[in-house]
């Protein structure tokens, strides 16, 4: 749906979303996410800006084809 989102970077949340394509915290805390909110908020005001973030969430593949092929591609660095 386009929908730019604000998360604590943990776990799959930090593999996914960047500060291009959504906003991330690390505390705990209230702050923390306030803090956070208020980055979006202030960017909202960019809307061209804005559109490009959007976008570049909504471009992220994440398929399982995506992912095995990713898995693959370590698997044969590994492996020599």
């Amino acid at each position: 749906y386009g929908t730019v989102p604000i998360v604590r970077a943990t776990g799959g949340l930090a593999d996914t979303v960047n500060e291009e394509t959504g906003f991330l915290f690390h505390g705990y805390s209230a702050g923390a996410l306030s803090a956070a909110v208020l980055r979006a908020l202030d960017a909202y005001k960019d809307k061209k800006a804005w559109t490009m973030r959007r976008r570049a969430g909504m471009a992220k593949d994440f398929s399982w084809d995506a992912s095995a092929r990713r898995y693959r591609e370590m698997y044969h660095r590994l492996i020599g």
